[in-house]
């Protein structure tokens, strides 16, 4: 076993060096997922990407269909975005449960079962009868679907020192972002040209493929239960008695772990001020963007006449902008936390990350304004759809610097942290969007998406304030877990 004298140091104990044996990572240790080969780690990340991309993909991808959708299954389109809606909420409530299990069992193993899942799913949905099925079967899947959101994060915790991590997870984290903007893209194409059904078996086929990656090439990233799995090992072939350092080891009963583990999301959630409103500001994004491509279909297609195809290549507005953010901002999130870290003595703080989310409290509202008007005023499709683009920037800023913030604030604990912010953000998300046509129908396009750009201004200080208030913050409320 590799640095077999370094992870077998003796801990004393009534003065026997032998009695208890400690199981740790040597320095050099190929096992820890820090020390994994850069290929090892990407491979890793690219599936729970595409695990994480897959589930947001479902939940917009049959948005261009949802009036085929209502004449087919013989109800209203207002019915058929409970269908969204139902997805979207469990989306959010997945993270705080599946977030901490992880923390329990592992990584891998709710990756594949959850996600297996997930696959299966689709089935039924795909032959649903009416609209009750569609989305009773769909609130079911957004809750295995949201795995691999609740526990990337995690994840590329486990494998990445903080120095590093933020380009990485600036990529892992497109796939969330891009899936309800392709979803769309992809689903009038299949829409127009298949039909609404074969939406969810072409998402049988492709996660079926994702879940079968994970079986093959997926590895278990999780400090503690690596090690836990180590420790058992040598009981089994060595014998003696062994124990984890004192982070990873939790003598506590099972059931008693498992209650802790699930309380901590919410835990995190409503004792953390920085939390608690950065989870608001995700959720004014959020909204804003469910109920944009939930009102696209009508937006373009009766104002400015577009066909379900043509619907579904605007929202490659916001998608560049994704791209176009991830490739040239995300990557300063790293710069500018390890500039402020060597300016600070070497000492870093959770807190570096959040200046780059500047640029996001400007663009959103910014680019909030200029859609609703453009749209009212009915300027040309062109100019509306540039808005999106700067929109699809200040999002990526934005969630990249606060996943980013909630790693380094919770590092052994980063999966709960960022199902603390998912929860608020998918509800809110979710649900909005069920009174947006009604909004647009009383006070207008204008007014009515200018309510989320007023919404984005009232909260765009927090990351400026944060950034110089954040760790007496942090000090004030530190939870003892």
């Amino acid at each position: 076993m590799v640095g077999q004298s370094d992870e077998r140091s003796a801990l004393l104990e009534n003065g026997h060096a032998d009695e208890l044996q400690l199981v740790d990572f040597a320095k050099d240790d190929k096992a820890n997922p820090k020390n994994w080969t850069r290929r090892r780690k990407l491979l890793n990340v690219g599936i729970i990407a595409l695990m994480a991309i897959m589930s947001p993909l479902a939940s917009s991808m049959f948005t261009p269909g949802i009036d085929q959708i209502a004449d087919d299954l013989k109800t209203e389109s207002n019915t058929v975005i409970g269908a969204t809606t139902g997805f979207v909420v469990f989306l959010g409530i997945g993270p705080l449960i599946l977030a901490p299990l992880s923390e329990t069992f592992g990584r891998r193993r709710l990756y594949i079962v959850c996600f297996a899942i997930f696959s299966l799913l689709q089935i039924p949905t795909a032959v649903s009868p009416n609209v009750g099925t569609l989305i009773g079967i769909r609130t079911i899947s957004g809750f295995f679907g949201s795995v691999g959101i609740a526990n990337g994060g995690g994840t590329i915790s486990d494998m990445y020192e903080p120095s590093e991590r933020a380009g990485v997870f600036g990529w892992y984290l497109l796939g969330p972002l891009l899936g309800p903007t392709l979803g769309p893209l992809f689903g009038g194409l299949i829409v127009q040209y298949l039909g609404w059904r074969w939406i969810f078996w072409i998402l049988t086929i492709v996660c079926m493929i994702n879940t079968a990656l994970g079986v093959f090439f997926l590895k278990e990233t999780y400090a503690p239960v690596i090690l836990d799995a180590r420790r058992q090992a040598r009981e089994k072939d060595e014998g003696g008695k062994y124990r984890l350092k004192d982070d990873y080891e939790d003598d506590r009963p099972f059931w008693t772990k498992l209650a802790s583990s699930m309380q901590r999301p919410l835990k995190i959630l409503f004792t953390q001020p920085i939390v608690l409103t950065m989870a608001v500001y995700q959720a004014i994004l959020f909204a804003t963007v469910y109920t944009l491509f939930t009102n696209f279909q009508e937006i373009y297609g009766r104002l400015y006449g577009f066909n379900t195809m043509q619907v579904g290549f605007v929202y490659l507005g916001p998608g560049i902008g994704f791209l176009v953010a991830v490739w040239f901002i995300v990557p300063r999130i790293d710069t500018v936390y390890n500039a402020l870290a060597r300016r600070n003595d070497g000492v870093a703080k959770p807190e570096f990350r959040l200046p780059i989310a500047n640029i996001g409290s400007v663009l959103i509202p910014t680019s909030l304004f200029w859609f609703a008007w453009t749209v009212e005023t009915h300027q040309h499709w062109l100019v509306t759809i540039a808005s999106t683009f700067f929109f699809g920037i200040g999002q990526v800023t934005i969630l990249n610097s606060v996943q980013n913030y909630y790693i380094d604030s919770f590092s052994r604990y980063a999966a709960s942290a960022i199902a603390a912010g998912a929860v608020f953000r998918s509800i809110v998300g979710g649900i909005i969007p069920l009174f947006a046509p009604a909004v647009f129908a009383s006070v207008g396009y204008g007014w009515g998406i200018s309510i989320f750009a007023f919404l984005s201004v009232v909260i765009a200080p927090a990351p400026l304030f944060f950034s110089y208030y954040g760790e007496r913050i942090r000090t004030a409320y530190a939870i003892e877990w």
